[in-house]
């Protein structure tokens, strides 16, 4: 198949992939060179998570591009539950980065909720969750419905 042809949902998907996998590898230097530093040899905690979820990030892509492939949806509908995904995905990793190169806290979830020097209301920490949940489980769900009809 010319790849030329393949639905921009896909393409968004398989390159997405590329880049996560790219993060997740640049992140690993990272948390080897913090490792290499550290009397406990360890990295910081959220180097350490940017790294693994970019890495496991990576491989949900290329199913979110096989599920786009084979739905039976529009590809505007395809375009908006990948590109749903890849918003959360890339919003998670970028917030791992930052708390990592920070310092700023262990667990984003505890309150107060800092990023460097400030402290988010717990109601934005909230308003993310939820539409996280409710984006990536909705548009994978969706997806999955249309590969589902695609395939059967």
């Amino acid at each position: 198949m010319d790849i030329g042809l393949l639905p921009i949902s896909v393409k968004l998907a398989l390159l997405f992939s590329g880049i996560y996998l790219w993060v997740g590898m640049l992140t690993g230097v990272w948390k080897y060179y913090q490792i290499s530093r550290s009397d406990l040899a360890r990295a910081h905690y959220y180097v350490d998570i940017a790294h693994r979820s970019s890495l496991l990030y990576a491989p949900a892509t290329l199913i979110l591009a096989v599920m786009a492939y084979c739905s039976v949806w529009s590809e505007n509908v395809n375009f908006l539950f990948v590109a749903i995904n890849l918003i959360f995905f890339t919003f998670s990793i970028v917030s791992y980065v930052v708390h990592g190169f920070l310092k700023d806290t262990s667990n984003q979830f505890k309150e107060p909720h800092q990023l460097g020097k400030m402290q988010l209301p717990k109601i934005l920490m909230r308003m993310a969750m939820v539409l996280l949940v409710i984006g990536e489980v909705g548009a994978t769900a969706g997806l999955l419905l249309g590969m589902f009809k695609g395939l059967f």
